[in-house]
């Protein structure tokens, strides 16, 4: 490091890295350079504007083998094809840690950017956009993460990959602030704990953010807009804290949790959605509270017999198809909230019942169930609905 040199590359860029020492910085000119390319010592690689680093269809375009690799300002395209070869744009092996990825255009590779065991790696405001040409199934991630602590992918934006980040078997990773578009999922959580997941932007993407099988996450202030089937996922995730996430714009289930235990779910905005929460699978020991359902179709579906509480020392959650009075002016209402009635669960299970909705006798059974609570058969209770929406939110 104490003899690292600013080299202009003028030629191959192959011979360049060849005689290229530690800590040298190898500056290219605008063009293309051919790949793929293997980087075996901890260089910095910066690019003019429009220099292209061009690989030849097979295996990754730019494999990373040293610690401490820079790769900024560059456009990297042509990887393979082949997704049990793993291809990517930039492949950075377990070698590579705190390799440092910022400021790059990662185009039409079937992987974006993997980071593979590369410890305390960042991905930071790239622009990577996947094959458009492929099936949705058939292409690779934007970032894909394994087994990678530390690893922080911030600031970018993803296009066109099947998830855009997709991590397994890892911890002690942060994603925040990135924007993520026509995707499988956006962010995609297998066996990865004490994670953050915080300020992040899912347009139009099948599944918003899927956390699956994981601990101890932080998910906060995060939006998912018009994704189509779910905002949030949660299939066995326990002690995650999932704060001010709004999800809007028609999609199917805001939140949808699967065997998930012992989470805080509080100050989130869903709205405008087919289902507000669909809480299914024995979901235990979960603390719901200050979130504001609005305008869902159904505020909550949950088919059981057991009786869940959705408020936390004394303070619920705000419903906005709650009719009740506030006669002390505490800003909690005089009437408990309960979403699924005995006719809700009888038209999950039997759709077409829901042509009886306005007889007079399904009207009947309501107003006894408002009078007899015995005759509720289970299923989640607000006893301390709020008011009005909470500050925090308005203001998403």
């Amino acid at each position: 490091m104490a003899h690292a040199e600013d080299v202009h590359v003028d030629g191959s860029l192959q011979d360049a890295l060849a005689k290229a020492r530690d800590g040298d910085a190898l500056h290219l000119q605008d063009g293309v350079y051919q790949g793929p390319l293997t980087i075996t010592k901890s260089v910095q690689i910066i690019g003019a504007g429009e220099t292209v680093i061009q690989g030849n269809g097979h295996g990754s375009v730019i494999t990373v083998q040293a610690p401490d690799v820079k790769l900024f300002n560059l456009t990297i395209t042509g990887s393979g094809l082949s997704l049990e070869a793993q291809d990517s744009g930039i492949f950075l092996d377990k070698t590579a840690e705190n390799a440092l990825v910022e400021g790059n255009k990662v185009l039409d590779n079937l992987i974006g950017v993997y980071v593979s065991g590369a410890k305390n790696s960042v991905v930071r405001k790239n622009h990577i956009l996947g094959r458009q040409d492929l099936r949705m199934n058939e292409r690779g991630n934007g970032v894909q993460i394994w087994n990678a602590p530390g690893t922080v992918i911030e600031n970018n934006v993803i296009e066109y990959g099947r998830d855009g980040i997709f991590v397994t078997t890892s911890k002690k990773n942060v994603f925040r602030d990135n924007r993520m578009e026509n995707l499988r999922f956006a962010i995609h959580y297998m066996y990865t704990n004490r994670s953050t997941v915080s300020g992040n932007l899912s347009i139009g993407n099948h599944i918003g953010y899927a956390l699956m099988s994981s601990t101890d996450l932080i998910v906060e202030n995060n939006i998912s807009r018009e994704d189509r089937d779910h905002g949030f996922l949660l299939n066995y995730a326990n002690r995650m804290t999932m704060t001010r996430n709004v999800v809007s714009g028609g999609t199917d289930k805001c939140i949808f949790i699967y065997n998930s235990h012992r989470n805080h779910i509080r100050q989130n905005l869903l709205s405008d959605c087919l289902i507000g929460i669909h809480f299914t699978a024995g979901s235990q020991k979960n603390m719901i509270s200050e979130n504001a359902f609005v305008s869902n179709q159904t505020q909550v579906k949950y088919v059981g017999t057991r009786w869940l509480e959705w408020s936390v020392d004394g303070v619920g959650n705000y419903w906005s198809d709650h009719v009740a009075f506030d006669l002390d002016k505490n800003g909690i209402a005089d009437a408990v909230y309960r979403p699924n009635d005995l006719t809700d669960q009888i038209i999950w299970k039997y759709p077409t019942a829901r042509l009886l909705m306005n007889s007079p006798a399904v009207q009947v059974l309501k107003y006894a169930q408002t009078q007899f609570p015995a005759l509720h058969p289970g299923g989640v209770i607000d006893s301390a609905p709020l008011m009005q929406v909470p500050a925090s939110l308005e203001r998403r």
